[in-house]
């Protein structure tokens, strides 16, 4: 009886840590989130990457539910602005914050 109360209790707090633990909250993303930002990051990357404009570049690109941060330097303002919209055009991205620097 007390060891099948036990496994009871101790199954609750699995259960309980694993919910808190996937939980997405203001700073932190869930586990779904994280994989999606993820994919998000390299979509932005491989179309930064491939255009011509942007290639000497250093550009960084992180995303935190589903806003993509840039950040790096690019010489003039036309890349700058090439870069936020390359990114802002990616599929799941709802917002760019372009903290690119024109040099």
């Amino acid at each position: 009886m007390k060891y099948s109360k036990l496994l009871a209790a101790l199954a609750i707090g699995v259960v309980a840590v694993t919910s808190v633990a996937c939980s997405s909250t203001a700073t932190r993303e869930s586990t779904g989130q994280y994989i999606d930002s993820s994919v998000i990051t390299t979509k932005v990357k491989a179309e930064l990457a491939a255009e011509d404009a942007l290639k000497g570049y250093t550009i960084n690109v992180e995303t935190f539910k589903d806003v993509v941060q840039l950040s790096g330097f690019v010489d003039t303002g036309a890349d700058k602005a090439s870069a936020g919209n390359i990114a802002a055009g990616v599929e799941g991205v709802d917002y760019v914050r372009n903290n690119i620097v024109v040099k």
